[in-house]
């Protein structure tokens, strides 16, 4: 290991990054060196520049990727090298991410989903864990037995994204599904471990693969990848009712605005109920002249 790629992890421990954070500023200054074939001490701000305009321009990365890598050089240049933090910032700008709604799968859709899609027990039971409870990938393959709760109804959620640790639902047809789960296979560490290694975690990859797996098999329509399970449990839990700051500590949100996104597709729904007023046979009221 290279003495910058020891300070740069040096920093992200210290700062207590989490440890896909630190992976994935590693991964970014690692490419960045290998598209120069140079130490990246030995690289300007706008060589930098340019290479974010080539992951823009010619590899087409989405906002969130280049965002991704904006943070990780800049981090590394302002904590590693100690380079001036305003040249970097004006040299290395943030992308505007462009604004999508989330998509989501209706109740009957879910329904298919589960009852269609899933043949195998695990893969089941780990698709219903991730819309039940409203988790991100990670966090539905990092789970363990030990994070259930089902005297309280409630699932932990430990160091989720922001190394924060939350609490969401755990409802009885969940824990009716898990326990069978677990009859049947036994997981020891993880309750979603790797086939090929149960010390393991279930990778995100092969869970992702899961997913579009079960959606095919269903014969459903691509709304997006796993995280559309998430989408749709909290969509269908504001159109129960729930209020937005309940919503926001059930999904592990810093800001509320991220929370008050799922209004638009409430919104896109409400635009499809009809009115009551509707139902009312009114056609013995008078004609207005």
């Amino acid at each position: 290991m290279s003495p910058l790629r020891q300070q740069l992890i040096e920093e992200l421990v210290l700062r207590g990054m989490s440890v896909r954070t630190q992976e994935a500023y590693v991964h970014q200054v690692y490419h960045l060196t290998k598209y120069y074939r140079l130490p990246p001490d030995q690289l300007s701000d706008q060589q930098v520049r340019a290479y974010l305009f080539y992951l823009a321009g010619e590899r087409k990365l989405s906002a969130s990727t280049l965002n991704q890598a904006v943070n990780a050089f800049r981090f590394f240049y302002e904590r590693v090298l100690h380079r001036d933090v305003e040249a970097l910032r004006r040299a290395l700008p943030h992308p505007r991410k462009a604004i999508r709604r989330p998509q989501v799968f209706s109740l009957q859709e879910l329904e298919t989903l589960f009852l269609r899609g899933c043949p195998q027990l695990k893969h089941r039971a780990f698709l219903m864990t991730v819309y039940g409870a409203g988790l991100r990938l990670n966090e539905a393959c990092h789970l363990k037995t030990e994070h259930l709760d089902s005297a309280r109804n409630q699932i932990r959620v430990v160091q989720g994204k922001g190394r924060k640790d939350r609490y969401t639902l755990f409802s009885p047809r969940l824990q009716e599904e898990l326990r069978a789960y677990w009859r049947a296979l036994r997981p020891r560490f993880w309750l979603f471990p790797a086939s090929h290694d149960p010390q393991e975690p279930m990778m995100d990859g092969t869970a992702q693969r899961v997913f579009y797996h079960a959606v095919a098999r269903a014969g459903l329509p691509r709304k997006g990848g796993i995280h559309s399970l998430r989408h749709s449990f909290a969509t269908h839990l504001l159109e129960a009712g729930v209020e937005i700051p309940v919503l926001q500590r059930l999904l592990g949100h810093a800001n509320l605005s991220t929370t008050m996104g799922y209004l638009h597709v409430r919104q896109e729904r409400l635009a499809q109920i009809q009115s009551p007023l509707q139902l009312l046979d009114l056609s013995g009221l008078p004609k207005l002249s």
